[in-house]
């Protein structure tokens, strides 16, 4: 039973999952816009939000968090640099995410998710 669990699974197990989502994280830092299924934009969303967080930080702990998580140093170096110093008076609420349509292949709902 899944009762109370709010994380999602989508059909994948832990380590795919994961490693999915951090590339997915990644490439949202560095293109700033992405479009993905309507489920796995909601699963990366919290993903995203704590790492535009921690990178206002701007300090080397913050720097090694985000480049234990994130795959590739340049979303780091992005995230660290540019993203960091946008958000810098923001509280929260960087990602936005907008309704595509189905996908024609299988109807999946598409959405595109960018920072704000």
């Amino acid at each position: 039973m899944r009762h109370r669990n709010k994380n999602k699974i989508l059909d994948r197990k832990k380590g795919p999952r994961e490693l999915m989502l951090r590339n997915l994280a990644s490439s949202i830092l560095i293109y700033e816009k992405v479009k993905t299924t309507k489920a796995k934009a909601e699963a990366v969303r919290p993903l995203v939000e704590r790492m535009i967080t921690s990178a206002k930080v701007g300090d080397l702990n913050a720097r090694r968090g985000l480049i234990k998580v994130l795959l590739q140093k340049n979303a780091v170096k992005k995230g660290m640099e540019v993203l960091g110093d946008r958000y810098k008076d923001r509280n929260g609420g960087y990602t936005r995410t907008t309704k595509l349509g189905p996908r024609p292949g299988d109807g999946a709902e598409m959405v595109q998710i960018e920072l704000v």
